[in-house]
């Protein structure tokens, strides 16, 4: 039986105007950011035994300390978030944003001395099964084996495109005097204000790319370093961000985390008199990879027959040999004829990876299905997640070097390095912007080989990709995503890549986007339902396809039970109805 006309309109002002209280809420400014904590330092507590961890403390504690925790903040969120006990908040930051944070403990809480293959089995788990609910992640570890789970992740998460920080602290964060709290603060300011798609480390006013660092120091707050590359961004007065330095997955896949890595992988140090009986028996089954650490460049003795025997025997029966230095700095190279004769053995030489980074890569290659041995060799020689310096073969244009910036340098009478790059980082993202909007691919690509960053955003925050989305250039969406650029994007209002495709109803490139891993936020999906109740009453099916495409559930109930179906049906327009029946569960 058909629903009474004045019936039937009263329930669509009631849907029409709740969702009009929606969309009237605070707009902009919130970021979410789940922090893990597996353990270490930061939590512990002193018992009999020394210190350890004690589970269901820490967001208790990090409410009583104000510069963790905005208690007034945290009311007036209260009824828009709906925050438990474990979720806080911080202060408003400098880029007048806020950010959401919820604490998630692993049980058991461990020293990281405790740390094993499947603990990062189960922080990659916990990382895939909240990647779309949160705008970036920190995890909290011991120091001790943080450089291996760091470099470990990296592999692990597989066309990351959101920020990953581990941190953690040398003094438990309950003490008057430590360095948990400045650790916890800058990793949650990084996860959640800037789009950093690596697993990152944060210690000590520093940023470093996770499969770079090593752990230095026992007793000092300094406690890292990362030899061989330089910190991706230092929180000083200001956080700045060498944007040059991050690394970017390069393609069109989703986020996907790879488990089960392989354990029969070791560290073998040489040493002046090792004899090859102890090198035989370490390279014995089930052993399948060998970090092989060496002197100086990647040498070996070469005098030593017996000992390059053993190697070239394993290496014979498939066990992968991977040759990294023992110095902190430098690389292997073939330079010295003790370092070309590991190569003739068939080691691999491992440029500048730490012994960390090393171990990780062997145990993640040698644990992907379906390739072969020659293929997984391969693999370990490229730089998979900038593990490695590779050195191009011919040196690419900077911008900094480009007549142009060189003549409007002379324009502004400028001559300093900083200067010059503060010219170049201003440029670059109008430029970029202005052609995506004209569809010049030729002047983006240009801007690309002077060094420029696709992933920069102009005055108002949108990055190239917003501009082509909205414009609805197939190709030049699919040319930026190949160079990188992040779809988690948000410009000065909080929207995505993919709410502007969404708006502007670009179908293609919606499913473009959503096959990178694009979903919306947090913060768009509250504005959703007012969205789809204005579509559904004015019958517009391409404008709720486009939402459909973008993930949003159409089906979805308001507070009265209304749905975009009821609110079309009543409005009368059939082809919505239709569209929308098939939504029907």
């Amino acid at each position: 039986m058909a629903e009474p006309k004045d019936k039937g309109c009263r329930r669509l002002s009631r849907a029409l105007s709740s969702t009009a209280l929606a969309q009237s809420g605070e707009s902009g400014a919130e970021e979410r950011v789940l922090v893990i904590n597996t353990g270490g330092t930061i939590g512990m507590v002193s018992q009999k035994e020394g210190l350890a961890p004690e589970a269901n403390k820490l967001a208790r504690a990090l409410k009583k300390m104000p510069i963790l925790h905005d208690e007034e903040c945290a009311k007036n969120l209260q009824c828009r978030f709906k925050l438990g006990d474990d979720t806080l908040v911080l202060p408003l930051s400098k880029q007048k944003k806020r950010i959401i944070y919820t604490i998630m403990e692993l049980s058991p809480l461990l020293d990281s001395s405790n740390m094993t293959p499947a603990e990062w089995d189960k922080i990659a788990r916990h990382l895939e099964a909240n990647y779309e609910k949160y705008d970036g992640f920190v995890i909290l570890h011991g120091t001790d084996t943080m450089a291996y789970t760091a470099a470990a992740l990296s592999f692990m998460c597989e066309n990351l495109g959101k920020t990953i920080v581990l941190t953690g602290s040398q003094v438990p964060i309950y003490e008057l005097r430590n360095d948990g709290r400045a650790n916890l603060l800058g990793a949650l300011l990084i996860a959640g204000l800037f789009v950093i798609p690596e697993v990152c480390l944060y210690f000590y006013n520093k940023l470093y790319r996770g499969n770079r660092v090593i752990k230095v120091d026992a007793d000092s707050f300094n406690a890292f370093s990362s030899p061989n590359l330089p910190p991706l961004a230092n929180a000083e007065v200001d956080i700045t961000i060498n944007w040059e330095t991050i690394w970017r997955a390069n393609t069109t896949k989703k986020f996907e985390i790879h488990t089960n890595m392989n354990c029969n992988v070791g560290l073998l140090r040489i040493f002046p008199g090792i004899t090859a009986a102890t090198v035989k028996a370490f390279l014995q089954s089930p052993m399948e990879g060998v970090v092989l650490e060496t002197y100086g460049s990647g040498n070996a003795p070469n005098n030593r027959p017996d000992l390059l025997d053993e190697l070239k025997k394993a290496t014979d029966r498939n066990v992968v040999i991977l040759n990294c230095t023992q110095c902190l700095r430098g690389t292997v190279s073939s330079a010295y004829a003790t370092g070309k004769t590991l190569r003739d053995a068939g080691v691999i030489p491992g440029a500048d990876m730490t012994p960390e980074a090393a171990l990780a890569k062997l145990s993640y290659v040698l644990s992907k299905p379906g390739l072969t041995m020659n293929e997984k060799r391969k693999m370990l020689s490229e730089n998979l997640r900038g593990e490695m310096t590779v050195v191009p073969i011919k040196t690419q244009t900077t911008l900094q070097n480009s007549k142009f910036i060189q003549e409007i340098a002379k324009y502004l009478c400028i001559s300093s390095k900083e200067e010059l790059s503060a010219v170049r980082d201003a440029l670059i993202p109008p430029l970029a912007c202005v052609a995506a909007k004209n569809g010049d691919l030729d002047t983006l690509k240009a801007l690309q080989n002077m060094g420029g960053n696709l992933s920069s955003g102009d005055y108002d925050g949108r990055t190239p990709l917003h501009i082509a989305c909205c414009e609805g250039n197939l190709e030049m969406v699919r040319h930026l995503l190949q160079s990188g650029a992040t779809v988690y994007a948000k410009d000065r209002l909080g929207a995505t890549p993919l709410m502007n495709a969404v708006k502007f109803r670009h179908h293609d490139i919606i499913r473009l986007l959503r096959t990178t891993g694009a979903h919306l936020s947090s913060q768009e999906l509250m504005n959703v339902e007012p969205e789809l109740f204005s579509l559904a009453f004015s019958g517009d099916v391409d404008g709720l396809h486009a939402w459909y495409l973008a993930g949003v559930d159409l089906n979805k109930p308001d507070s009265d039970g209304n749905t975009p179906f009821t609110v079309a049906k009543i409005a009368g327009h059939v082809k919505a109805v239709e569209y929308l029946r098939k939504y029907i569960q």
